[in-house]
């Protein structure tokens, strides 16, 4: 998994989410925090897992960050109240699974209301090497719970 900030812009026509392409929902942020991970070997499903536990840990990271910030998780996405802080999708290629989230830095021009990083006085490097951090951290306490168990018949 990396970590960048930078803009984003994903406009229908290359847009993964279906629902998204129904409502005519474009995404467009001045400036993101992203975080793009690719895995080999593993299935649409738990790529999606993958990514809902990436989310968790942005969720616990931001509590520690801006206690005060009444941030809550709905599913793949970060909200403050009606605001929304996130955007992020899992999804397959020929090769491999997928998966993106980005957490808005600044809001101005967003098509919808959202809130930032910015508007949390999250400082956007430190808290996505706190994310990784965790996240690295939970993958492999997973990977050892897998091999440490012995199999049953």
């Amino acid at each position: 998994m990396i970590a960048f900030c930078g803009p984003c812009r994903v406009d229908l026509k290359e847009m993964v989410d279906q629902e998204d392409v129904k409502a005519k929902a474009p995404i467009r942020s001045p400036l993101m925090l992203h975080f793009m991970a690719e895995f080999f070997g593993e299935n649409l499903e738990t790529t999606i897992v993958r990514q809902r536990l990436l989310m968790a840990c942005v969720l616990e990271a931001l509590r520690e960050n801006a206690p005060t910030v009444p941030f809550r998780r709905d599913g793949d996405d970060i909200y403050v109240g009606p605001k929304k802080m996130s955007v992020s999708i899992a999804t397959a290629s020929p090769v491999s699974t997928l998966i993106h989230a980005g957490l808005n830095i600044t809001t101005k021009g967003t098509p919808i209301p959202t809130y930032g990083l910015k508007d949390a006085k999250i400082e956007p490097k430190e808290f996505a090497l706190a994310v990784l951090k965790a996240f690295q951290k939970e993958t492999e306490e997973m990977d050892l719970a897998r091999c440490k168990v012995r199999g049953v018949p």
